[in-house]
């Protein structure tokens, strides 16, 4: 296996490094100028693992047995074929508490599953995607509430499906940026539609699944057909963030790689983080099962699509750098990416009363934000507040917990995932989990979103 290799560092080893220079023999002193104020770093480097392991897990609150317990339960899903591996890391205040390995990067693969191998993360694209938008959003390049027909002209004058799923009429008001965010936007994703649902087969003729044209082409594609719902009036799920990627693009004037790369992965240090991988990355990408009946992506090959949706691959490591800039308030070692206010924001919800919530994953526990699932930590008690989270197609998730200022990577590679996975998620980050502070378990914890 190539690639990056990173220090897996310790606070313990930080530590003893910091006591030996203090003790160094000190040198003849001189007068010297001062020195020049400290500037806030632009890049954070990406030859410095974001990776530090905490000195003592059980300081901050952490039993390893329920890390034992995710190991143990992991192994088995390897050893019977329903996963070929598996990355699961835990961090608390920064600082990580438990990375968890198992089994290998694909079916008869040698190579073990480490931090570094590659993922594809489907739908934990639309966070990156989110983040980019509002940092845009922030420099006055486009607004929350523009239509995005002043971006893209054929979304002008959209239409409503009745239900007959024949007729139309027009739509309220047009689809605005907002709307792309919470997935207010009347789209759908016609992949996930129903076999008989009419506006499903509309959008799979349109090219939903299609990647040998570009984001634009097909949210022009999509602009042609009409809405499932007012824009604003429903949640569903869909290929807003597609859309969204496009308008960026034209927003911004230059294609969506070339964005995150500027806004997003060179700040945070995300080099191992691409819509396709190159040719020293690809044999680090992970793999699933051999008896899949649905393929996963080919991001090996290049093609002209550039699905802001979920066409990303990245490693656990990198990932980590995004969530960690997202725990604390927009900033990952000194790089700040968006301001607090502007995070904050996100993580209102936008299912309101008057939005119809049929089609959200949790009925009436929850919410969605401006890029992110709000799931409540306790299901009985909204008020101990919610985790931020979003997970992949293949069983990639991530969730940030601002109370208990938790947050957790978990990647695998299959689009067959256990039912139970979400559960056993549960149990394995706060199974073993006491606040230090008072002594108590956790609020139970939310199962984290359906992969998509």
């Amino acid at each position: 296996m190539t690639g990056r290799k990173f220090r897996l560092l310790t606070a313990a080893s930080a530590a003893i490094l910091a006591l030996a220079v203090a003790c160094s023999p000190e040198a003849p002193k001189t007068e010297t100028a001062a020195a020049p104020a400290a500037v806030a770093p632009t890049v954070a480097d990406p030859a410095v693992s974001s990776i530090t392991l905490a000195a003592d897990p059980a300081a901050l609150g952490f039993d390893q047995a329920a890390f034992d317990k995710a190991k143990a339960d992991l192994e088995a899903e390897v050893k019977a074929g329903r996963i070929p591996g598996a990355v699961l890391l835990v961090a608390k205040g920064g600082q990580v508490v438990n990375v968890t390995t198992v089994g290998t990067e694909g079916p008869g693969d040698a190579d073990p599953m480490t931090a570094e191998t590659i993922f594809r993360i489907y739908s934990m694209t639309k966070p990156i995607v989110s983040i980019a938008t509002m940092q845009l959003v922030d420099e006055g390049k486009l607004a929350l509430e523009d239509p995005i027909s002043k971006y893209i002209p054929e979304f002008a004058n959209p239409k409503v499906l009745e239900k007959d799923g024949k007729t139309t009429r027009p739509a309220a008001r047009e689809i605005t940026v907002r709307d792309l965010l919470s997935h207010e936007s009347g789209l759908i994703y016609g992949v996930f539609a129903a076999a008989d649902d009419p506006l499903g087969k509309l959008y799979m003729a349109a090219g939903d699944t299609r990647f040998d044209f570009t984001s634009l082409d097909l949210s022009k594609a999509i602009a042609a057909l009409p809405l499932k719902a007012d824009p604003g009036s429903a949640w569903n799920y869909s290929r807003s963030t597609d859309v969204l990627g496009a308008v960026l693009e034209v927003a911004a004037g230059k294609p969506l790689d070339a964005l995150l790369n500027e806004k997003i992965f060179t700040p945070l240090g995300m080099d191992d983080t691409h819509f396709y991988l190159e040719a020293d990355e690809a044999n680090r990408l992970a793999e699933g099962p051999t008896n899949l009946k649905t393929a996963l992506s080919t991001p090996k090959v290049v093609q002209p699509m550039l699905s802001g949706g979920g066409g990303l691959s990245a490693t656990t490591e990198d990932y980590f750098r995004f969530v960690e800039m997202l725990r604390n308030r927009g900033e990952y070692r000194g790089v700040r990416l968006i301001k607090p206010e502007t995070l904050d924001a996100m993580l209102v919800d936008q299912i309101g009363p008057s939005v119809d919530r049929t089609n959200w994953f949790y009925g009436p526990a929850g919410g969605f934000g401006l890029g992110f699932g709000l799931l409540p930590i306790d299901l009985q008690d909204p008020s101990k507040g919610n985790v931020f989270s979003w997970s992949g197609y293949a069983g990639t998730n991530m969730w940030v917990d601002p109370k208990n200022d938790i947050t957790t990577i978990f990647m695998i590679q299959t689009n067959e995932a256990p039912a139970d996975y979400p559960v056993k998620m549960r149990q394995w980050v706060y199974g073993g989990y006491k606040d230090p502070a008072t002594a108590t378990p956790a609020a139970t914890a939310p199962a984290p979103a359906a992969p998509h």
